[in-house]
C-alpha cells in the first residue's frame, strides 16, 4: 500500500494523508514509503480506513487523487486519475477501440476478485521458498546427500567423471549421523550446567590422571582416541601398533600386550598436551552400560584367574555368607552377578577398576570435545569412518572378532538383569545414570512384570 495519498476522494479535509503517520512506516526494501506489515498504526487510521472499507461496500467511488510526486509524470502522460483496487493502483478501464473485441464485465469482476486473493501468493511462495532453501541446505550439512544415487544424463547413458571423484569427507550412515547429533546435543547440555569441568585442567588431579592414561596418541595420521575397557578397545590398541609399524598386521596371534608399543597422552608436557587436544581428531567408542558390566564380569571372573584371586575372593569374602573370611582359602571363580553387583554399589566411582568404571569417568566428554564418538553396537561401520577419515592405509583394517567371542545379547542381558534384586538394579542404574544419559543409552525394563516372562 502506497502512503503518498489520501484514504478516499470523498474525504473530508479532517482527514490526513498517510504521509501523516510516521508511525506507521519503517524501512521495506520496496521503497521507503511502503507500511510495513508489523507496524503500530494509530486508531484514527484503523477508523479512517474502516471508513473507507463501508464505503466501498456501499458501492462508492474510491478514487485515489496522485500525490505530488507523480503529478509531474501523469500531466506528461495526460493519464487519467487512478482509483483504488484490490491490487493496489489501476487505471481505469479505457474505451474499447475500434478492431477490438470487448472484455466483458463479468470476467473483469472475477479477475479482479481473484486478484485480491492472489495478493498473498508472493508472501506464501518466499516463505515456502525459505522453507525448502532451508531444509536443502540442512541435507548438505548433514552430508545426506552424499549418498543419493544421481540419474545418468539422458545424452550417452553414462555418468560424467566428476560422479566417481572420491569424497574427502567419508560418508556416515543416517542412523549414526542422528546418533551422533542426539549425543553431541546432550553432552552439550548436560556439559552446560554449573560447576562441570570443560577443560582437561579443570578436572581434579585424580580425574585428570584416570583421563590422560586412557587417550591413546598417533602423531603421524595426528588423532586421539580414549579407550573403553569391553569397547573392543583391544582391536582398536591392534590397529594402532601397525599404524606405528610395531605389528604387521591386526591378525597376528598371540596375547595382546596392552601397554608396549602405544603412546598415550600421558606421556607428554602440559603444552603438547594442549596441541593435540586442539589440533587432533579426537575419538572413542561407547556402549551400552549393563551390557558392558555384563561383558566385564564374565569375562574377568569366568575366564581369568588373575581377576578371580584379587576381586573374586574379596567380593565372596565381603557379601557371601557363611564362607571363610581368608581370602586365601576363597578361590574366587565362582562369584555370582548379584554379589558382583553388590560389589560394585560399595565403590567409589573414580577408584573402581578401569573394567567397570563409568565411561564418562574413563573419558570425561565435558572435559574433551570429542570430534566423533562411536558405538559398539555398529562397531564395523563406525570403525570404516573413523580409519578412512584420518587416513590410514588401506590395507589397515579394523580385525573381526574373535571366534571365541561371547556375545552379550538381549535375552542374556535380561536374563542376569532380572536375577537381580529390584532395590539393587535401581540403585545400579542410578550409579551408572550418566553413561545412559551422555550417550542416549535408554535404560533398561527391569519391571517385576517384565522380568516375569
Amino acid at each position: 500500500m502506497r502512503a503518498d495519498c489520501s484514504l478516499c476522494s470523498n474525504s473530508t479535509s479532517s482527514r490526513q494523508p498517510l504521509d501523516f503517520y510516521p508511525a506507521a512506516f519503517s524501512p521495506h526494501p520496496l521503497g521507503k514509503n511502503y507500511i510495513s506489515h508489523d507496524a503500530q498504526l494509530p486508531n484514527s487510521f484503523l477508523e479512517e480506513l474502516k471508513t473507507c472499507a463501508d464505503e466501498r461496500r456501499n458501492g462508492s467511488a474510491l478514487v485515489w487523487p496522485p500525490s505530488e510526486r507523480t503529478k509531474k509524470a501523469e500531466d506528461k502522460t495526460s493519464r487519467r486519475p487512478r482509483r483504488r483496487t484490490g491490487l493496489g493502483f489501476a487505471m481505469p478501464p479505457r474505451k474499447p477501440e475500434s478492431g477490438l473485441k470487448r472484455v466483458s464485465v463479468t470476467r473483469s469482476r472475477s479477475m479482479l476478485s481473484s486478484g485480491r486473493h492472489s495478493a498473498v501468493l508472493p508472501s506464501v511462495l518466499t516463505f515456502a521458498v525459505i522453507v525448502a532453501s532451508g531444509g536443502l541446505l540442512l541435507l548438505i550439512e548433514k552430508g545426506m546427500l552424499s549418498r543419493v544415487d544421481t540419474p545418468s544424463p539422458l545424452a550417452n547413458g553414462r555418468r560424467p567423471d566428476f560422479f566417481y571423484m572420491k569424497q574427502r569427507e567419508p560418508a556416515v550412515d543416517v542412523e549414526s549421523q542422528f546418533l551422533q547429533e542426539i549425543r553431541n546435543r546432550t553432552i552439550r547440555a548436560m556439559c552446560g550446567q554449573r560447576n562441570t569441568p570443560r577443560s582437561v585442567w579443570s578436572l581434579s588431579p585424580l580425574q585428570r590422571k584416570t583421563l590422560l592414561q586412557h587417550i591413546l596418541v598417533n602423531d603421524e595420521h595426528r588423532f586421539l582416541y580414549c579407550y573403553v575397557p569391553k569397547v573392543a578397545c583391544s582391536n582398536w590398541k591392534r590397529v594402532l601398533k601397525v599404524l606405528s609399524g610395531a605389528l604387521a598386521h591386526v591378525d597376528v596371534k598371540g596375547r595382546m600386550d596392552h601397554r608396549a608399543d602405544l603412546v598415550f597422552l600421558s606421556n607428554f608436557s602440559p603444552e603438547e598436551i594442549r596441541y593435540r587436544l586442539q589440533h587432533y581428531f579426537k575419538f572413542t567408542f561407547v556402549r551400552e552400560p549393563m551390557a558392558r558390566l555384563l561383558s566385564a564380569y564374565r569375562n574377568k571372573f569366568g575366564e581369568i584367574e588373575e581377576y578371580q584371586r584379587k576381586y573374586g575372593a574379596e567380593i565372596v569374602r565381603r557379601y557371601r555368607k557363611g564362607h571363610v573370611k581368608d581370602k586365601r582359602m576363597v578361590a574366587g571363580d565362582d562369584v555370582t552377578f548379584t554379589e558382583f553387583v553388590r560389589y560394585l554399589l560399595d565403590e567409589d566411582a573414580e577408584r573402581m577398576n578401569e573394567h567397570w568404571m563409568p565411561m564418562h569417568n574413563l573419558c570425561q566428554p565435558c572435559a574433551v570435545e570429542y570430534n566423533f564418538i562411536g558405538s559398539y553396537e555398529q562397531l564395523n561401520s563406525d570403525a570404516a569412518y573413523v580409519l578412512e577419515h584420518v587416513g590410514a592405509p588401506s590395507h589397515v583394517r579394523f580385525p573381526e572378532r574373535q571366534t571365541w567371542y561371547k556375545p552379550v545379547t538381549k535375552e542374556t542381558l535380561h536374563y542376569y538383569l532380572c536375577s537381580v534384586p529390584q532395590k539393587l538394579l535401581r540403585e545400579l542404574l542410578q550409579k551408572y545414570i550418566l553413561d545412559f544419559s551422555f550417550f542416549g543409552y535408554s535404560l533398561p525394563n527391569i519391571t517385576t512384570e517384565y522380568c516375569r516372562h
